[in-house]
């Protein structure tokens, strides 16, 4: 099934979007202004230098902060794409070299609360200085590289059910194309794909990041076509951040089968594809699993692993989710652990076997801490003989 065969009307974004971008905003806007104002006071304080050459630190700091509210106001569209780029990276970067800024100084606090790091390491200190950044270039290195090395996690999975025959499948999610990932990184990925001569190519989704101007400008539709297997995917909420419409199209001109509250039949396995639970009009599990045959076996991709006891009494035999990232940068990752039933790996629940990847792309700046970028190829086997 196409998207121009599944797409739902969705004005009802209207009421759910809004109210959920002016949390977000407000939070967005509170924790890195208080964050910063911290930061920024601690390396006043931290800073061996002279009052004009700490103001100008001060000052380049301030301005990758305020970039943060140019990318997230829509204002990004508007630059030159080369410009839009840099600010994209350099906004969504900061706030994550702000967080661990921020953890740094605040280890440091605790630290000379109970005597155990002396004031003349924390305040006008050379070797403090170094030592924090010799810390902050050390870890966000490797965090850069650890992004750009792709896992490749191989999942073998055996089944009851008979199959016409046995299935080799390449499984991603959460691409998050935009500024940041552009249509070199796009094709380095298809090349990964490619290599692995899949039968079918499965997204789950997010393959946008937020807008959808890189993507038409720098044509990616293109480099989705020059992908060997049939590509089916679902929704995620990233999509409902970007111009919906235009996204369709795009899915379209990609050769994307973009399954929304439907189901579709493929080399003798059944896929079904939830919308995202952002569009709290979507079909329950139940209804949607009405239409599929419980004698064939059933892949779900759905985007946000919640409520995953739904699936094991649908009768579904694997599900695919995304969205976590793994928090994409430790300690991130305990936050998601403990929002989640499972945020990252494989899980088996009754006769239904789960796994939520971290993703092959990224959300702002490209790092990675503690989580990696992957992608799954999975084969399918059945236990029974072909008649």
């Amino acid at each position: 099934m196409r998207a121009e065969d599944s797409v739902p009307d969705h004005p009802l974004l209207t009421h759910n979007y809004f109210s959920f971008m002016k949390l977000w905003g407000i939070l967005f806007l509170v924790a890195p202004l208080l964050g910063s104002a911290y930061v920024f006071w601690r390396s006043w304080q931290l800073l061996p230098f002279c009052t004009l050459a700490k103001t100008l630190i001060l000052l380049l700091m301030a301005l990758a902060f305020m970039l943060v509210y140019v990318t997230f106001s829509g204002t990004i569209d508007k630059l030159p794409i080369w410009l839009a780029t840099t600010v994209y990276h350099v906004s969504t970067s900061w706030l994550i070299i702000l967080f661990y800024l921020f953890m740094v100084f605040l280890v440091l606090d605790v630290g000379r609360w109970v005597h155990l790091i002396p004031q003349s390491f924390t305040h006008h200190s050379m070797v403090g200085t170094l030592s924090v950044c010799g810390f902050m270039v050390g870890i966000f290195v490797y965090g850069y590289f650890n992004y750009r090395h792709k896992v490749r996690v191989a999942i073998d999975l055996k089944t009851e059910k008979q199959l016409e025959r046995p299935l080799k499948m390449v499984m991603v999610s959460d691409l998050h194309l935009g500024y940041h990932n552009r249509r070199a990184e796009l094709t380095r990925w298809v090349n990964l794909m490619n290599a692995e001569k899949p039968d079918m190519i499965l997204i789950g989704g997010d393959i946008i990041d937020r807008s959808m101007r890189p993507l038409l400008e720098e044509r990616m539709h293109e480099e989705f076509k020059k992908l060997q297997a049939p590509i089916y995917a679902c929704l995620g909420n990233h999509e409902y951040y970007s111009q919906y419409e235009e996204a369709l199209q795009f899915y379209r001109d990609a050769g994307i089968h973009l399954l929304i509250d439907s189901v579709t039949l493929v080399n003798g396995i059944q896929v079904v594809g939830r919308d995202d639970r952002f569009n709290v009009h979507r079909k329950s599990l139940p209804e949607l699993m009405q239409d599929v045959d419980g004698s064939r076996y059933t892949i779900l991709l759905d985007h946000q692993p919640f409520h995953l006891d739904q699936a094991e009494k649908a009768g579904v035999d694997f599900q695919l989710s995304g969205h976590t990232h793994y928090g994409q940068v430790w300690p991130a990752s305990w936050v998601e652990k403990a929002i989640y039933e499972n945020a990252y790996g494989s899980l088996q629940k009754g006769k239904t076997q789960y796994y939520v990847t971290s993703g092959l792309g990224i959300w702002g700046g490209k790092f990675r801490i503690g989580t990696q970028s992957e992608y799954l190829v999975v084969t399918l086997m059945s236990t029974v003989a072909v008649n």
